[in-house]
């Protein structure tokens, strides 16, 4: 009776089977597709990741700007106090 059973049951076990070694198959032949993609998106740079990086480097200019202008004003209104000239105002220079 068992090995009855186990007869008619081995048709439908080996289709699951072959299905698992069919996408075990597939999954080894396109892994090192999947990895040169991937190296490549890490290598390569996005315009958007381009735009934010340029994005950050201006808001750090600007940042750095503003503070030499707070100190400028600053040592400007000391120098009036005494009777003095102020130095040139500094000048916004956006980074290359």
């Amino acid at each position: 009776m068992r090995t009855l059973s186990l007869l008619l049951i081995a048709p439908f076990l080996s289709g699951c089977v072959v299905g698992q070694v069919v996408d075990t198959a597939v999954d080894v032949v396109t892994l090192p597709v999947d990895i040169a993609g991937e190296v490549v998106d890490i290598a390569t740079t996005s315009q958007a990741e381009a735009d934010q990086k340029r994005g950050r480097k201006l808001r750090k200019a600007e940042e750095r700007h503003g503070k030499e202008l707070r100190k400028w004003e600053k040592t400007c209104r000391k120098a009036r106090k005494r009777d003095r000239e102020c130095e040139p105002r500094p000048v916004f220079q956006p980074p290359a």
